[in-house]
């Protein structure tokens, strides 16, 4: 009955047919994702209801968005961002120069309780031009600053405490209702910028945790898109002729972390005797049933600097065999992948290379442990030998490699390892904004970390959504965000 009711309701507030629905596994646990770091805020909200000077597309390219256009200095310390015209919040504040200026010093206020203050240390000043351009002043030249500005963090928002309850942004959709438990609605804002979008009406999260009851809700039309689908789900719907399943990498790679400093693993020809062993067209099929993209370095597909290193170690057992046996280990040697239970997708990846390990005689025993034992053990403690975890990128390079750098020299999965020549091409492409040098920075920088396989790179796991055949303009974006500004349903 409360379901009957609630669509009642729905369609008592816009016309039947431009609503979409689409089922989510978890609820946000706030409204606000400057002052919760809660990812699933970020997805929902992000580019729908809250907006940024610039954002990431599906190819991982910074493109305008609150920012028409922008000029960065020669020094790399000054940047100058032009503003779209007639921008307002949902309250009806004009979202100018001035408003831009304020959100940015909120985000800086420790009073505020911002979840990444860090972000924003490097501003020295934020200057009002005029009402349309504003300039950030930094402290030292930031190369990934512009990324920054397209993250969740980094959503502007008035000078309003309660947005946990009642969020207030620019984007085209703006806050309706939250129904605890059940579902969150927005609504399409009037008055938004670009009167060309949005195309829908309304938008409703259905807060569903069980997948079979989410499928279930599609089958039955009660939701039109799946927002976080299961590689098994996919491939269960993909030939069904009334949905569309679509999929693409996101800032996710999945990876054999290696603690170095223990025996065989601080020799070389071992590391690459063991990224040998790997046959990751046989993960891909097995263990993500297709919805996924191989990588051979620390940089997911759709990552910005992305260059292909999987040609470095192809799968070669007898090349493998070979080095091993140079190494001192003619009959291989014994070892433990230890893998957090509560990921099955890290689990079936452990059991998949157990078996193709085995066969160039390296004997994995399988530990399983719950994510906090793995957290204090592996991560805190570095007590491990091999263990498969899955490494959420951070748009820039510059924010995603620095735990291979000099600065963070304690990171689990360094464990003593140095590179002087992968410290200076990370400090300098932390500081040149020019993306033609950058790209030859960290095309170089990936080739030394699969080289000397500092870990091995398996695979990125792809974002997977399905959605009903009338639902059109859905992208998969590398960022975490789903934006529903220019999707339609007829």
């Amino acid at each position: 009955m409360r379901k009957f009711c609630f669509a009642v309701v729905l369609l008592g507030f816009s016309g039947f047919g431009s609503e979409l629905i689409l089922a989510v596994s978890t609820e946000p646990p706030s409204l606000d994702p400057t002052t919760n770091a809660a990812a699933v805020i970020r997805l929902l909200l992000q580019n729908n209801l809250y907006e940024t000077l610039v954002r990431v597309d599906e190819r991982g390219t910074i493109c305008p968005l609150l920012a028409r256009s922008w000029s960065i200095s020669e020094d790399g310390k000054t940047l100058t961002f032009y503003l779209q015209e007639g921008v307002l919040f949902h309250s009806g504040e004009p979202c100018d120069a001035w408003a831009i200026r304020r959100s940015f010093l909120r985000a800086m206020d420790p009073a505020r309780g911002h979840v990444h203050p860090e972000y924003f240390q490097d501003i020295e000043e934020i200057e009002v031009v005029d009402p349309l351009t504003v300039r950030f002043v930094l402290k030292n030249p930031d190369a990934s600053f512009l990324t920054l500005l397209a993250l969740g963090d980094s959503v502007i928002v008035p000078d309003h405490d309660d947005l946990a309850q009642n969020p207030i942004g620019t984007g085209p959709f703006r806050f309706a209702r939250w129904e605890r438990g059940y579902a969150l609605r927005l609504m399409r804002n009037p008055d938004y910028w670009d009167p060309a979008r949005p195309k829908l009406s309304a938008v409703t999260f259905r807060f569903i945790a069980d997948p079979v009851a989410q499928v279930a809700a599609l089958r039955a039309g009660d939701v039109d898109v799946l927002v976080e689908v299961t590689p098994e789900i996919a491939a269960s719907l993909r030939n069904d002729p009334a949905f569309t399943v679509i999929s693409g990498p996101q800032e996710l790679v999945q990876i054999i972390a290696i603690n170095k400093t223990r025996t065989p693993f601080s020799d070389l020809l071992v590391r690459q005797a063991l990224a040998l062993a790997v046959d990751r067209a046989q993960l891909i099929e097995l263990v993500a049933m297709g919805f996924s993209s191989p990588v051979g370095s620390h940089l997911a597909p759709g990552s910005l600097y992305y260059a292909d290193m999987t040609w470095i170690y192809p799968h070669d057992q007898a090349k493998a065999r070979e080095l091993l046996a140079q190494a001192g280990y003619p009959q291989g040697f014994n070892a433990t992948l230890t893998l957090p239970a509560n990921y099955p997708f890290h689990v079936r990846t452990g059991e998949v290379l157990a078996a193709q390990l085995a066969q160039v005689g390296i004997r994995l025993n399988l530990e399983l442990v719950d994510w906090p034992t793995w957290l204090d053990r592996v991560y805190a403690q570095g007590d491990f030998d091999l263990t498969v975890i899955g490494h959420v990128g951070r748009v820039d390079p510059a924010l995603t490699l620095i735990f291979y750098g000099p600065d963070r020299p304690d990171y689990y999965f360094r464990r003593d390892w140095e590179n002087p020549e992968l410290n200076e091409l990370l400090r300098r492409g932390a500081l040149i904004s020019t993306p033609e040098i950058r790209q030859s920075i960290y095309t170089v920088a990936q080739y030394i970390i699969a080289r000397e396989v500092v870990n091995v790179f398996l695979q990125a796991p792809h974002r997977i959504l399905v959605h009903r055949r009338n639902v059109s303009g859905l992208k998969v974006c590398s960022l975490y965000v789903l934006d529903l500004s220019e999707v339609a349903k007829g």
